[in-house]
């Protein structure tokens, strides 16, 4: 078996990286403005994709409704931190979240209606909320700064890429076999010593932060970059199904791409606040 055999899909998955990294990249590196347009996008598309798996005949989610909040939280989050608008506005979440109640009141032919409502909240908080987070860490030091998301990015992104060419290749004791049979030590080892490595390197260049902050940051990346992993794969596996979505082509879909974000963002951004800024 030759090596390229052991990763099935790889030129699809090399060009889809690629193109959406550099659009997500650019959109960090242009302004405040671009990078909050392009992860906007993607935090509705990923609660859009999270409604979609958990539906079901008996207990729909609110997926409009729902989405819309999430659209709102993200928003006005980041007009808030970024001092265009006041914090009192996301008091408007409230009203507008108990109306999920109302709605499902109207709602004929289910069974479980709580259930849909429940649903739909946990999908403000399991995407939306961490979406929002993530403006915070880009304003933890009272404006804009480019170099605190992307480096938070780039290091997962070395995670995702460590781990999974180092598990495909060398992997053989299973980390968490009965959620997700694929992920394995060696695998996470390997994620874990490219963070490492990219935060050493990048330590260099990125001076919004001492080495010892982003070493922490590094490791809460590559902690969070697993957990988010794994409880995706639980998430999927109460579905009983492989992937979130086929958003993206050789990487299933925007939360199999934004698991380990989700779960690490809140972390950092209450790192850099309370230890950092």
């Amino acid at each position: 078996m030759s090596t390229l055999s052991k990763y099935p899909n790889i030129l699809v998955r090399f060009l889809t990286a690629t193109f959406g990294a550099t659009i997500i990249v650019l959109s960090i590196l242009y302004g405040a403005w671009s990078y909050f347009g392009v992860f906007l996008l993607i935090a509705v598309l990923s609660q859009w994709e999270f409604y979609k798996i958990v539906q079901s005949p008996g207990s729909r989610p609110l997926k409009v409704w729902g989405s819309l909040m999430g659209l709102f939280l993200v928003s006005f989050s980041f007009l808030s931190i970024s001092g265009n608008l006041g914090f009192d506005w996301l008091l408007l979440l409230i009203p507008l979240g108990m109306t999920t109640f109302v709605i499902k009141l109207f709602q004929k032919n289910e069974t479980q209606p709580f259930l849909g409502t429940a649903y739909t909240w946990l999908g403000i908080i399991y995407v939306a909320l961490p979406f929002s987070m993530l403006h915070y860490v880009g304003f933890a030091r009272g404006s804009y700064d480019f170099q605190l998301v992307l480096g938070c990015l780039l290091l997962h992104w070395a995670h995702d890429v460590g781990a999974y060419f180092i598990g495909v290749r060398f992997g053989r004791t299973k980390l968490f076999p009965s959620l997700s049979p694929n992920k394995s030590w060696e695998g996470s080892a390997g994620g874990a010593l490219l963070t490492l490595l990219v935060v050493f390197v990048g330590s260099f260049w990125a001076d919004s932060l001492r080495l010892w902050e982003w070493l922490t940051i590094g490791t809460l990346v590559i902690v969070a970059g697993t957990l988010g992993d794994l409880v995706e794969s639980q998430l999927k596996r109460s579905m009983e199904i492989k992937d979130s979505g086929r958003s993206i082509p050789g990487h299933g879909g925007f939360l199999d791409r934004f698991d380990g974000l989700l779960i690490s963002t809140p972390f950092i951004a209450a790192f850099l606040k309370f230890f950092v800024a």
